[in-house]
């Protein structure tokens, strides 16, 4: 999920230029100094946009062609990044430029478009698939309260013991403020995004059985009391080997990758670009499905 985020890097208002008529003379502002028309407004839109908006409008057209990505499959993509971001997930949109789910999901569109693409052009083993699964962490979802210390962490686990609301305590005592203000949560924690977290942790997270809470355990940012309030069962290796291949693929494919992908599918569609001012816009493959 990782790569997710960091793909989210092209404005979601760069396609308000495909809404803007060339020749249009339809007036858009008016003033004392002299009316704004759609053609006006185009012609700076194409100067500061153009290449990435009319790159994005033509990756999509060509591959929608040739792969299959429905909203379905898009707003499973937004589900499942909400879940790994918990509480984060509005500020993360903002972080990168969206006003809403709506502009997020044009660019997770085009970027699992791409995806698809070029994966079919990346091999795995069953030898790798094997290894992988003997490793994978299904999802928990996870709140933690962060102490500066031992002592501290022990008096706080002694008042959760007692039977003080693990979110109270959360709110009030843990030095992780940005989780601290939302009773602790961190979301889901599973094989996507395990490794952005501190080893000793995921290993403490991982042995606690549903809503137990952990004594306090320590990693370099001081001392953590854990609870797991959800957790998935992992399923067999036949069950979940088409999944297992899609993480693989998805772990081994780069950005050099989805630019020939994507110089194939334009030679295959016979793409031409016909305006001077853009008909440099492609040549460059910016990727907005990995990072």
């Amino acid at each position: 999920m990782k790569k997710w985020m960091l793909a989210l890097s092209l404005a979601g208002g760069v396609l308000a230029l495909s809404a803007c008529n060339q020749s249009g003379s339809e007036t858009i502002a008016e003033t004392k100094a002299g009316n704004v028309t759609q053609e006006d407004l185009y012609k700076v839109m194409k100067d500061k946009v153009g290449d990435q908006a009319l790159q994005q409008l033509v990756y999509e057209k060509v591959l929608s062609e040739k792969y299959k990505v429905t909203d379905k499959d898009v707003d499973a993509k937004v589900k499942q990044l909400k879940e790994d971001l918990g509480a984060n997930f509005e500020t993360a949109l903002a972080q990168y430029g969206y006003k809403n789910e709506d502009d997020l999901k044009s660019t997770l569109k085009l970027g699992m478009l791409q995806e698809k693409a070029a994966m079919k052009d990346i091999k795995v083993t069953d030898k790798e698939l094997k290894e992988y699964y003997e490793n994978y962490k299904p999802d928990i979802t996870v709140r933690h309260i962060l102490l500066k210390d031992e002592k501290t962490a022990n008096s706080v686990k002694k008042q959760l013991d007692s039977g003080k609301k693990f979110e109270d305590v959360a709110k009030k005592e843990s030095t992780d403020t940005a989780s601290a203000q939302n009773g602790g949560d961190l979301g889901v924690i599973n094989n996507q995004n395990a490794d952005q977290y501190d080893s000793d942790f995921i290993k403490a997270a991982y042995a606690l059985k549903v809503n137990e809470v952990s004594a306090p355990v320590k990693t370099q940012f001081g001392y953590h009391i854990i609870q797991v309030t959800e957790k998935k069962e992992k399923k067999s290796f036949d069950e979940m080997k088409k999944d297992l291949e899609y993480e693989v693929k998805s772990k081994k494919l780069t950005n050099e990758d989805i630019s020939k992908a994507m110089e194939r599918e334009l030679k295959d569609a016979g793409v031409k670009i016909n305006d001077k001012d853009l008909k440099d816009a492609l040549k460059t493959n910016t990727s907005t499905a990995a990072q």
